[in-house]
Order: structure tokens, then C-alpha cells, then sequence
């Protein structure tokens, strides 16, 4: 359908110590590999159908794309939603339901946390400083695997790519993000994520360190919005709600629901 069409993706930035990666080539969602770690991903379908991916970031909240939840701009009813937690595998793991009229969107920004039953997997750490220009990250997610006709290559296994940070002055990021604000690029590293007008689009999950001993500090969930070579995303943090470390969640101005915002690659700022 028309919005869960549009190339907005849910990613999350592995904040790691020194900004690098060390491992080998990372998985990626075209011309990548599956994932062997995520257990703060979940899949999201409507009417049983694979749409979105979102992020565990507390017991009770997942966080995915506003426009997931929209059709036509109509939101989709919570009883057509359900969720898959605690498994690499999108048919598998434990199958979860919003809890009815428990959702909280931002004013600002195509994000939306949607309230569950308490869920038993490991949560997103989320980042109190944001990403820098240079900085290696890492997005996962379900979805296509290749470009074109998306339906035809939809992942059942989490995937990954790598991504690296560019300046707000970069040519690329023009109309998409801008200093001072909490909007920011990426270029592809290894792998770059799915997603555009001709398929359903991959909403990222959360990322992890480059090397399984390294430890994971903090992630930096946000909506990625372009399709192809180069990346736009929009960080959590400063946002219309506030995630707390004890995995509360906390609002800082108006919840209210909102429709999506312009197509790709037109900046994701809802009406």
C-alpha cells in the first residue's frame, strides 16, 4: 500500500568506541548476509503481511515509522496489528498485539511508539549524544533484498548494512537535513538498505558493534528516508518524546497521532 511503500526506513546507530569498525564486510540487506545478533528487532504485519520493522526500546514500547501505521491516510486499526519479538526469523518468535488505542506519535517526525504487553527480550540502550560526521553505523532490518520488484525478494531473516555519516554541508544532503538540527546523512559503506515506491520497504531495526567482543554502548534509533547510494535520517533524541534509561517513556510535548509525512525523496515531516 501507498504509504508502506514509501522508502522510510527505521535504523538504529551502534554508537562504538572510536567510531570504527573492525570487523569483515558487514552483512547487508542488497548484496549483504543475514544477521547472527538482534534481539531488539521485531517485525511488524498488518492483516498477517509482512510491512515494517521496529525496535524493542523498553519492556512495553516498540518504536517503528509513523507511516506504518497509516493507510491512505487513515490509521490502520490496532486489531489488524501484530508483532514478532525475540527471533532473527520474521516467522518465528513471539507473536505479540498493541495494546488497544496505546500509540504515541511525534508531531515533528515520521516515528511512532506503540505500547504492548511486556515482552522478555533484551531492549535498545538508547544514546545520549548524537552520531558525528565520519562515524561508521550499522542499520538492520527485514524486507527487500534486491531492487526493483521488492515483493518479489522479501527477507525472512533480520539483515544488515553499513552506513558512514557525512556533513549536514554535503551536496547529497541537500533538502533532507541541515546543521543544528537532529536530521543527518549517511553514504553507503558496505551494503546499502532497501526501500522505494515500487515495493513495501524495509523499516531498519537496531544495530550492534562490528565485532561480537565488543561491547555494545548505545543505540540511536531513527527514521531513515532515501532509497539507494545515499541515506537521510532523523535521530530520536530530540524529538516529541523522550525515552528514559529505566525504559520509561516520558513525553515532551504534544503525543498526538499525525499522518506521514511527503514521499521520498522529500524530507519525512508530517503535515
Amino acid at each position: 500500500m501507498a504509504h508502506r511503500a514509501r522508502a522510510l526506513l527505521l535504523t538504529a546507530l551502534a554508537l562504538l568506541t572510536g567510531g570504527t569498525l573492525a570487523a569483515p564486510p558487514a552483512s547487508a540487506v542488497i548484496g549483504g548476509a543475514p544477521s547472527t545478533y538482534g534481539p531488539w528487532a521485531v517485525r511488524m504485519f498488518v492483516d498477517g503481511v509482512p510491512t515494517c520493522t521496529g525496535t524493542a526500546v523498553a519492556r512495553e514500547w516498540v518504536l517503528s515509522a509513523s507511516h506504518c501505521f497509516f493507510e491512505q491516510g487513515q490509521a490502520v486499526a490496532d486489531k489488524r496489528i501484530s508483532f514478532r519479538v525475540g527471533s532473527l526469523d520474521a516467522t518465528a518468535g513471539t507473536l505479540v498485539h498493541p495494546v488497544k488505542g496505546a500509540r504515541r506519535g511525534s508531531a515533528e517526525a515520521d516515528m511512532m511508539l506503540v505500547k504492548v504487553p511486556p515482552m522478555t527480550v533484551r531492549t535498545a540502550a538508547l544514546a545520549s549524544e548524537g552520531v558525528h560526521t565520519g562515524q561508521r553505523v550499522r542499520v538492520y532490518g527485514w524486507g527487500a533484498t534486491c531492487e526493483g520488484d521488492e515483493n518479489a525478494c522479501q527477507s525472512r531473516v533480520l539483515k544488515e548494512a553499513d552506513l558512514r555519516v557525512v556533513g549536514p554541508d554535503d551536496p547529497r544532503c541537500a533538502g533532507h537535513a541541515g546543521p543544528g538540527t537532529s536530521d543527518f546523512c549517511m553514504e553507503k559503506v558496505k551494503g546499502i538498505p532497501a526501500g522505494g515506491d515500487s515495493g513495501p520497504g524495509d523499516e531498519r531495526g537496531p544495530a550492534r558493534p562490528g565485532e561480537a567482543r565488543r561491547r555494545l554502548r548505545r543505540l540511536r534509533p531513527g527514521v531513515d528516508r532515501r532509497s539507494g547510494r545515499d541515506r537521510a535520517a532523523t535521530e530520536v533524541a530530540p524529538r516529541g518524546h523522550r525515552l528514559t534509561p529505566s525504559g520509561g517513556v516520558r513525553e515532551s510535548g504534544a503525543g498526538a497521532r499525525h499522518a506521514p509525512g511527503p514521499a521520498s525523496p522529500a524530507p519525512a515531516t508530517p503535515p
